[in-house]
């Protein structure tokens, strides 16, 4: 029999799931502390020894396919013109990837944006601007700045093609590492982001496994095939579209509330559901992710804090203590866990406001605009009321026994009614870790991949 290892070096855990092939089982789960600083083959000894103690293989381990989002996984930089347009639309081509992205810059690169650049810990940077045919001159200043800059990470160039040219024979001769690829926004409002999206894959698994420390595990089990955000998205996608006569599960949405960030996807097309409504902004991506980096139960436990007030926080909770000083013990040890149904209760109220804002943030909303003929509705962003699933998974809701409540903060809000939340979908939990390692799976073998999912997910 042969057993299909699985193996997502996460920033904390390294999380392992072994599959019968044969058969199509899992044949078992099993973690380990991530030993990035030292030998990130150490904590994949120990879950492997923990496996094979628990959950014995049937057969011989005949494949690995691994992720990882270990040392703070992938991050970059976004370079656009137009805000809400070019900006967003390379954002959107790295967070589709998979990537982190904290430094977002819009139009003329100065003095100041530079400094950033060069103290910011990014892996690559994604230069966009312009439609096809339309402005060029922004977008070649830019280039000049980062080949001046000389800031020794890799730049993706995904802008106006009609200045690639240019840039070309800019970057020629010199020792940046560049690509050239499609325009993230080739025309008003449209997005392209799949070379873009392409490329930052073959750069993670080229250089950055390398930089970050983690090269010394491909020696033993192969490639480290993607971030682990895109397996987890990849996963979702398959899940929702469905392979060959394996139906899906049609329109749904992941949510991963994790100790740094908290990560939405959805899958579906999100158009307007009325008539009357009008979609306005950038095109939306069928498959979306968005991240929220003050949205998380350790480390952005301080930063969480900030976005509700003390009488908000009680709306989520009936905690008895003092609320900053227990976000500042989770802060502070981030391998806290709870001790008695007060503590819990203080996580759970961290896990719902988790659920809820990064909602508000990913989900799009109605703009009402008064006009002298009546009133004008407009959608930004994806209508998601008609969303049938939503998945849970991160340490929190994985563990936690109220996990259903914690999940149903993402329902529509009778306070917040232009928000295009989902209205009545149906919760369903990632017990076992496994979206990831079946995002993984899928590369190889899409419908046992499929198959898996649906069986365990609960």
């Amino acid at each position: 029999m042969s057993v299909h290892l699985l193996v997502d070096f996460g920033s904390t855990y390294t999380k392992l799931t072994a599959v019968d092939l044969q058969h199509g089982l899992v044949v078992g789960t099993a973690s380990a502390p991530t030993t990035v600083k030292t030998n990130v083959m150490e904590g994949f000894n120990a879950a492997l020894k923990t496996l094979e103690t628990h959950h014995p293989l049937p057969g011989a381990i005949t494949g690995i396919s691994a992720c990882s989002s270990a040392a703070g996984g992938l991050k970059m930089a976004a370079i656009g013109l137009v805000e809400e347009l070019t900006v967003e639309a390379a954002k959107r081509a790295c967070l589709g990837a998979g990537a982190l992205v904290n430094h977002v810059f819009s139009h003329h690169l100065g003095r100041k944006d530079i400094k950033a650049l060069k103290e910011a810990p990014i892996d690559i940077i994604l230069l966009a601007g312009g439609t096809d045919g339309g402005n060029t001159e922004c977008i070649l200043h830019n280039a000049k700045k980062l080949k001046d800059a000389q800031l020794g990470k890799p730049i993706i160039v995904a802008g106006n093609k009609d200045a690639q040219d240019d840039i070309e024979a800019l970057f020629e001769g010199t020792d940046i590492e560049y690509y050239i690829v499609d325009n993230v926004m080739p025309a008003l409002r449209t997005l392209n982001v799949d070379e873009a999206k392409h490329v930052i894959r073959q750069i993670f698994i080229t250089k950055i496994v390398e930089a970050k420390g983690i090269k010394t595990a491909e020696q033993t089990i192969g490639d480290i095939i993607m971030p682990t955000p895109e397996a987890v998205l990849l996963a979702a996608e398959l899940l929702a579209k469905g392979y060959e006569d394996e139906s899906g599960y049609g329109e749904l949405m992941v949510i991963d509330v994790g100790g740094a960030t908290t990560d939405v996807h959805t899958i579906g097309q999100g158009y307007p559901k009325r008539t009357e409504v009008i979609f306005k902004g950038l095109q939306e991506p069928f498959a979306k992710r968005t991240v929220e980096g003050d949205l998380g139960m350790r480390y952005s436990a301080k930063a969480l804090l900030s976005l509700v007030s003390p009488y908000e926080f009680k709306r989520y909770t009936n905690y008895e203590g003092d609320i900053e000083a227990a976000a500042l013990k989770r802060f502070n040890n981030v391998d806290y866990l709870p001790e008695n149904d007060n503590e819990r209760d203080f996580d759970q109220a961290l896990a719902r406001i988790c659920c809820d804002l990064s909602m508000s943030r990913h989900v799009g909303h109605v703009e009402v605009v008064y006009t002298p003929l009546g009133n004008m509705y407009y959608q930004i962003g994806k209508d998601l009321s008609d969303i049938q699933y939503v998945i849970g998974t991160g340490g929190i809701l994985i563990n936690h026994p109220n996990a259903k409540n914690i999940l149903q903060e993402v329902n529509q809000k009778s306070e917040r009614k232009l928000e295009l939340r989902p209205t009545n979908p149906t919760i369903l939990l990632d017990q076992d870790y496994l979206l990831s390692a079946m995002g993984l799976l899928a590369q190889k073998h899409p419908k046992l991949a499929l198959k898996l999912m649906k069986r365990h997910l609960v």
